[in-house]
């Protein structure tokens, strides 16, 4: 069944939401224009706010092409956006920083994605010995 997701919108000039045939994310755009330094950071208003279902949390992340396209990357590398940032002021914003020139972003640029996930279920911790079988630790996997 469709988990149901309220969406505030920052005004009628925002594209509204759909999810994108070829894939199980959802891409937010800009809400506004942009001009970013090189080295600078900014807070890119992304024109939505919204009240995710219970038990979900919304993971955000640069579209693949969002470097090559804009030259920006996301400063917290994912965001995480749980149900209870639903206020009507808790707008969604994609943190950005210019690493390598000026960017220009336009209005109604795509810039970042979303998808829905459950929340972490309860878990309790208990201390103890890893005894599988060793992988060979951190950066193991090889290069091939």
């Amino acid at each position: 069944m469709a988990k149901t997701i309220t969406v505030q919108y920052l005004n009628d000039s925002i594209e509204r939401l759909k999810k994108i045939e070829k894939g199980d994310w959802i891409d937010l755009r800009a809400a506004y224009d942009y001009t970013i330094k090189k080295g600078e950071f900014t807070l890119i208003h992304l024109g939505v706010a919204m009240k995710l279902p219970d038990g979900y949390e919304a993971h955000l992340a640069p579209r693949s092409s969002t470097y090559s396209k804009f030259g920006v990357i996301q400063a917290n590398s994912v965001g995480v956006v749980d149900n209870s940032y639903c206020g009507p002021s808790d707008w969604w914003y994609f943190p950005a920083i210019a690493l390598e020139k000026d960017v220009e972003i336009k209005k109604g640029d795509r810039i970042c994605q979303f998808r829905i996930m459950e929340k972490q279920p309860d878990l309790k911790f208990v201390e103890g010995k890893m005894v599988d079988k060793d992988r060979g630790g951190f950066g193991s996997t090889g290069t091939k």
